[in-house]
């Protein structure tokens, strides 16, 4: 197929298109089965990563053939009545899946096997970015369609470490912000997603200081030219840098030997979760520091971290939204008894931690529950049965006083995530 493609030059692509006539629909069915396909070939790596001569050839086949179909959809399915949106949406996600494969990453070689790639090919990322740049202006009112499902793939695109493709596709985020404030007032949906989604690409891996500071640069210069967004764009730039900033240090101490340096960063990250309330990302968070001090077995701080959990809940009936549900294991419908559940495994870690005042209040809280509420005489029974034993256990067990003291961090010097 590809040595069959490599052979094909413009009259080829424009007669093979011509051969369906005026049935649209097996151009749709045409267009479609070939991008999925071309999406699974890049996905799949069908040659071994070594293979630099082979894989080049296939992108290259490739992107000439995405180029010229590009053309077919901007001719044929732009119009405001022959608009196919599911065509589209494959374009886009076969585009940025051939932007963002393993082998185009020219940074990821040696210098002079990436000379040599250059030299032959150029830099493939670049030429298809600006294509899909431009293919996603060509939208015109379409845009919001693609608002906000498209919004992770172009952050993805934008993360790639070439300036100029940056430079490019980075402005597309601000054309989805006004596209969106013209239909609704706001950009809510789009500045939600890209939280979400800047959150899991800059923990696997990608962004930098560079971005960061391209994006501020580049948004603000937009924000501040239009006549309704200058504000709340502004604020919203200044909202996603302060992100950036935390995450990239979170990302850099994750590899940190220093685990109270790792809980830092977390904690640091979390608490703006909360400010901003992000209550998904700051639950995820909150587990993601549970389980930092699991590991150095600090089961008190452990406990408390899940009561922050706990203490975002009802004793109710009310549906259990998915967000909160985050961790497998808790097999829960309702928010009270996701709450029950929780406080079980808190008053566990207050058990292991000696910490037996703090279990007995939590028991105390569950008894009433499942005594006045549930009616769950068994779980109240056993509940009662380990309070029993936490107040034997504060009368006999001998603990160690415990001292604490603080510690402040003054000055540009420090990380940010511990400076004062």
């Amino acid at each position: 197929m590809t040595a069959i493609l490599r052979q094909m030059n413009d009259y080829h692509y424009s007669h093979l298109i011509s051969t369906f006539g005026k049935i649209r629909s097996d151009v749709v069915d045409f267009l479609m089965e070939t991008f999925i396909m071309f999406k699974n070939l890049i996905g799949k790596n069908v040659y071994p990563s070594d293979w630099i001569i082979m894989n080049m050839m296939q992108n290259k086949v490739f992107l000439r053939a995405i180029s010229q179909y590009a053309v077919v959809l901007n001719k044929k399915f732009l119009d405001q009545t022959n608009f196919e949106l599911q065509l589209w949406n494959n374009y886009f996600h076969l585009a940025v899946a051939f932007l963002t494969q393993e082998s185009l990453q020219l940074e990821n070689f040696s210098s002079d096997k990436r000379s040599k790639i250059f030299h032959k090919y150029q830099d493939m990322r670049r030429q298809i970015g600006f294509e899909i740049r431009d293919m996603w202006y060509n939208l015109g009112p379409h845009k919001i369609k693609f608002i906000p499902e498209m919004v992770g793939p172009v952050l993805e695109m934008t993360l790639v470490p070439e300036i100029e493709l940056r430079k490019a596709t980075i402005p597309i985020f601000f054309d989805m912000m006004q596209c969106e404030f013209h239909f609704t007032c706001s950009f809510q949906r789009f500045e939600n997603e890209i939280i979400t989604k800047l959150d899991h690409e800059v923990e696997g891996g990608r962004g930098d200081e560079q971005y960061k500071v391209l994006f501020q640069k580049i948004l603000l210069e937009h924000c501040r030219k239009h006549k309704y967004l200058a504000r709340t764009g502004e604020n919203f730039v200044t909202l996603v840098v302060r992100l950036l900033e935390r995450l990239l240090d979170y990302r850099t101490i994750m590899h940190d030997e220093n685990k109270e340096n790792r809980m830092s960063c977390t904690v640091n990250v979390l608490n703006f979760y909360k400010e901003i309330d992000r209550e998904e990302m700051y639950i995820r968070y909150l587990y993601k520091l549970c389980d930092l001090h699991r590991e150095c077995d600090n089961y008190t701080e452990a406990a408390y971290t899940l009561l922050l959990h706990a203490k975002l809940l009802k004793w109710s009936d009310e549906p259990c939204a998915a967000h909160l549900t985050q961790r497998e294991g808790y097999q829960a419908t309702t928010q009270g008894q996701l709450k029950d559940q929780l406080y079980q495994e808190i008053i566990n870690y207050f058990d292991k931690g000696k910490m037996w005042e703090e279990a007995i209040i939590l028991s105390k809280e569950l008894a009433e529950q499942y005594e006045n509420e549930m009616f769950d005489f068994e779980q109240l029974s056993a509940s009662l049965r380990k309070q029993a034993q936490f107040y034997e256990n504060i009368v006999k067990v001998i603990r160690p006083k415990l001292d604490y003291f603080a510690v402040g961090y003054y000055g540009t010097g420090f990380p940010s995530f511990i400076r004062y």
